[in-house]
C-alpha cells in the first residue's frame, strides 16, 4: 500500500517543506504542530504556555478532522518544550483536557532549547485509523 501524503487547506501553512500528515497502513503520523494560527500565519505566537498548547491542540485537531480522525484515534504523542521545568506543569493542565481519563495515548516529553518561529512548545502524533 503507498503512503498518502495529506497537505490540508484547513490546516495551518507549513513552516517548512512537510505534509500535515502522512497515513501508512492504518497508522496516520501527524506533523509537530506550533501555535501558529491557520487563517493568518503573520500573526505572532499568542504569549505563555497555556494560550500556545491550547493552540497547539486546535492545529492538531485540525489536521486530524483533515484526515477523518479525531483525539480518540490518538495512540502516541511526542510534547516538546523549550523551558521543560516552567512550562511542564502548564503544558500538563492542559493536556490533561484532551483526553479523557483512561485513554490517553502513550506519551514522551522532552526540552529542546529551539523550536521553530519562537514557539515553546510543539506537539506530534501517530493515531491510527480503525
Amino acid at each position: 500500500m503507498q503512503p498518502i501524503f495529506h497537505l490540508l487547506p484547513d490546516a495551518p501553512k507549513p513552516v517548512a517543506p512537510y505534509s500535515h500528515a502522512v497515513e501508512a497502513g492504518s497508522f496516520v503520523f501527524v506533523t509537530g504542530q506550533l501555535a501558529t494560527d491557520p487563517d493568518d500565519d503573520a500573526l505572532p505566537l499568542p504569549d505563555g504556555i497555556e494560550a500556545q498548547t491550547r493552540k497547539v491542540f486546535d492545529n492538531l485537531d485540525r489536521v486530524l478532522k483533515g484526515c477523518r480522525l479525531d483525539f480518540g484515534n490518538v495512540v502516541m504523542v511526542r510534547i516538546f518544550l523549550t523551558d521543560f521545568d516552567r512550562d511542564y506543569p502548564g503544558f500538563n493542565a492542559i493536556y490533561a483536557t484532551q483526553f479523557p481519563d483512561g485513554k490517553r495515548p502513550a506519551r514522551t516529553t522532552v526540552g529542546v532549547n529551539r523550536l521553530a518561529r519562537g514557539g515553546i512548545v510543539e506537539v506530534d502524533m501517530i493515531a491510527v485509523r480503525s
